[in-house]
């Protein structure tokens, strides 16, 4: 059982060990605990049990279409050529010797530069900071400006949140955020929550909902930001910072992404933005992350990060600094896999609102970027062949599993109240065909439910 925001690591019930596990002793009462308090109270993810429930189904023979990963399979997305290419020619040149901590200099030149062509963000190689992947750059930017006890704020659903506040010590604080948003914060929202806050997490694209800000969404809520930072000067009160997660942003369909210096220049001093190939560029193996921001705090999470050895491989540096500085490549291989992402999710939103039309509980939104789409599985209520009923979106979602072969990941893994019956399916790792295939077995699964 996950444990409320909040509680204590010590009140954390512990599961039943499962049958292959090892059995050990309980310590007795007068022995000091075995692990620390981070450790013992530490939350597993949701979404890898249920990646992990799929793949022992998978393994039967069951038909799946698994749409709970966020990534990307290389036989349906693989990666560009000349990140290929250039990061054997990498290994083959000997570029296999450690980094410098804070990146290879030719790749934060080349983010810097990339950055300013593309978003108009004008930012100093020695502002950049390259890890392995977009996670470490999260992670640094809670452990370099959260103390334990600093308020954290973030809209839900989002991703992991809940996780670096635990160990970072932060107090989560949810801005529940519906359909009638698109699933995004609005600054009437957060006004009153960022009063005494430290960090406000925002991310666009959304991981789950496939939503994004848009620049009037975005300017009010910098706004109130550089509003309460301005209450702030003067003051003993440490600034507000806003973590800006942007690592799909070059994946969004019809809409304009936007970032916070663009709209407010303002907000430099208070934003850090995170990137990286691994979405962008189907790279999630690979593992090469930036962060952009003001230069003090990068300073302090590249030291940090030096302690936990989080640095990008180097030829993987190397490789990823030649694509960046190659506008062509770039856009032939996004004119690809757009092209790709769209057919896929307009297929199973097409698909989904079908079913909708045909008197089921179902719905989905249009989805404007990343790989995401948000859908709605209104069965809680209903009555199965068994005539048990589903009554909460776990429930449905082991039944769509069981009957559909659907496999998605419901909004309660990130941080949504149970019952709002909306789920992430995720379309990087499967064919149109795998989805036209589901299709008929999902309105099979729909057919035999009946009211409770």
């Amino acid at each position: 059982m996950e444990p409320e925001l909040g509680a204590s690591p010590r009140q954390v019930r512990r599961e039943a060990p499962a049958e292959n596990e090892v059995q050990r002793e309980p310590l007795a009462d007068h022995v000091s605990p075995r692990f620390s308090l981070l450790a013992e109270g530490l939350i597993g993810s949701p979404i890898l049990k249920i990646a992990a429930e799929v793949r022992a189904l998978a393994a039967t023979g069951a038909k799946i279409c698994n749409l709970t990963v966020g990534d990307f399979a290389p036989s349906e997305f693989p990666v560009p050529e000349m990140l290929s290419r250039e990061l054997a020619a990498a290994v083959q040149h000997g570029e296999t010797n450690y980094p410098p901590s804070t990146g290879m200099p030719a790749l934060r030149k080349a983010v810097a530069a990339f950055c300013e062509r593309r978003l108009g963000m004008r930012a100093a190689p020695d502002d950049v900071l390259i890890a392995a992947g977009a996670r470490p750059i999260i992670y640094g930017a809670y452990r370099v400006i959260v103390d334990p006890g600093d308020r954290v704020v973030f809209p839900v659903p989002s991703w992991n949140n809940v996780h670096y506040c635990q160990t970072s010590g932060g107090i989560p604080v949810p801005i529940p955020c519906d359909a009638t948003t698109a699933f995004l914060p609005t600054a009437a929202k957060l006004r009153t929550k960022l009063r005494d806050a430290r960090l406000l997490v925002l991310n666009s694209p959304v991981n789950p909902t496939g939503t994004v800000l848009t620049a009037p969404q975005l300017s009010d809520i910098c706004d109130v930001v550089l509003e309460e930072n301005e209450r702030r000067a003067g003051t003993d009160e440490r600034p507000l910072y806003v973590l800006y997660d942007q690592v799909y942003w070059m994946l969004t369909f019809g809409v304009e992404h936007v970032h916070p210096v663009a709209l407010r220049p303002e907000m430099s001093k208070h934003t850090i933005y995170v990137d990286g190939i691994s979405k962008s560029f189907a790279a999630t193996g690979l593992r090469v992350g930036w962060g952009i921001g003001p230069t003090p705090i990068i300073r302090q999470m590249a030291d940090l990060l030096t302690h936990v050895g989080a640095w990008a491989p180097r030829p993987e540096q190397v490789a990823s600094a030649a694509l960046l500085g190659n506008d062509r490549e770039i856009d032939g291989f996004h004119e690809r896999m757009l092209g790709e992402v769209r057919r896929r999710l307009a297929a199973l939103h097409d698909g989904i609102v079908e079913l909708k039309y045909a008197g089921h509980s179902v719905d989905a939104s249009i989805p404007s970027g990343a790989i995401y789409l948000s859908a709605r599985f209104a069965l809680t209520g209903k009555r199965k062949p068994d005539g048990s009923v589903l009554t909460s979106d776990e429930d449905v979602r082991i039944y769509l599993l069981a009957k559909a072969g659907l496999a998605i990941v419901p909004f309660s893994a990130f941080g949504q109240a149970d019952g709002s019956g909306w789920f992430r399916l995720s379309v990087g790792a499967v064919s149109l065909a795998d989805i036209q295939d589901l299709l008929p077995r999902l309105r099979g699964a729909l057919e035999v439910l009946k009211a409770a």
